[in-house]
């Protein structure tokens, strides 16, 4: 059976290293590739016998391709993870035996289960989305960002087993915290990507990312869209039974596509040089 080497990404994230680190015991090279960490991530790290690098944050995308391109790892597939995430036994085992599948795949994509309020949030976290994270050195590229794609020229497999992810591990205020800075890059994005006609066959597509892809463009396009979000989230979705969790969670949702419009606005009466 082949070996996966893993990258963890962090920057200050000393409360959930250590169990993320744990969480890949089957793995005999892990690596933690900060972004020049000011609390006890380096000292955590080095504890748990993980190899501790440093690249100086610019993009999340940039920062990927970093880790994918400026690391030696000691095998031929990489896992790509974030510091509150956890890999559970079955996805281990299911990543191991698949990456024997040889050929042309380069690239594995997985669901997460997001946690909060000690639930997992199966309908108003808008589950599933897959993600690339199991890639190929050498075959995998990460294009724009925020909500970063992974790109390769190989085949693409998906996996059935799950990550676990614990975005509030470091509290509600980290999330909003979080979701500012995001929010205003996904801004720009969307301003960027004003003069982008809609191609709505995308969403016919099989490939779930080129789906999401498409939906997110004529998405960010319609009216009202925080309340859309919401309505999606906790109603269509059935978010309601996902309790308490179900309820807060799918504002929160709601709150951060508000921010995107207003930055968005802002941004537009800045360039017609009226007053914000």
């Amino acid at each position: 059976m082949g070996q996966i080497s893993v990258v963890i990404l962090t920057l200050n994230e000393e409360v959930n290293l250590a169990e993320c680190i744990d969480s890949c015991a089957w793995s005999d090279d892990v690596v933690v590739f900060d972004s020049l960490s000011e609390d006890r991530t380096r000292e955590i790290a080095t504890l748990k016998g993980a190899r501790f690098l440093e690249r100086r944050f610019d993009t999340y995308a940039r920062q990927r391709n970093a880790a994918l391109t400026e690391v030696t790892y000691r095998h031929d597939w990489v896992l790509m993870l974030d510091a509150d995430e956890r890999v559970p036994a079955d996805l281990a085992l299911e990543m191991l035996q698949a990456i024997d599948d040889g050929g042309d795949l380069s690239l594995l994509r997985m669901r997460r289960k997001d946690f909060f309020l000690g639930r997992w949030l199966k309908r108003s976290s808008g589950y599933p989305t897959w993600f690339g994270r199991l890639a190929r050195v050498g075959r995998v590229r990460v294009e724009r960002d925020i909500n970063e794609e992974f790109v390769t020229d190989g085949r693409v497999g998906h996996l059935e087993a799950h990550l676990l992810h614990y975005p509030f591990n470091k509290g509600i205020a980290h999330w909003y915290e979080r979701h500012n800075r995001y929010s205003t890059m996904e801004a720009q994005a969307t301003l960027a990507e004003r003069g982008i006609p809609l191609a709505p066959l995308g969403l016919l597509s099989r490939d779930p990312t080129l789906r999401r892809r498409a939906l997110k463009r004529m998405f960010y396009r319609l009216p009202m869209r925080p309340a859309l979000m919401f309505l999606y989230l906790y109603g269509l979705r059935m978010g309601f039974l996902d309790g308490q969790a179900g309820l807060h969670f799918s504002l929160m949702r709601a709150s951060y596509e508000q921010l995107i419009n207003l930055k968005v606005m802002e941004a537009l009466r800045r360039r017609s040089g009226a007053a914000v």
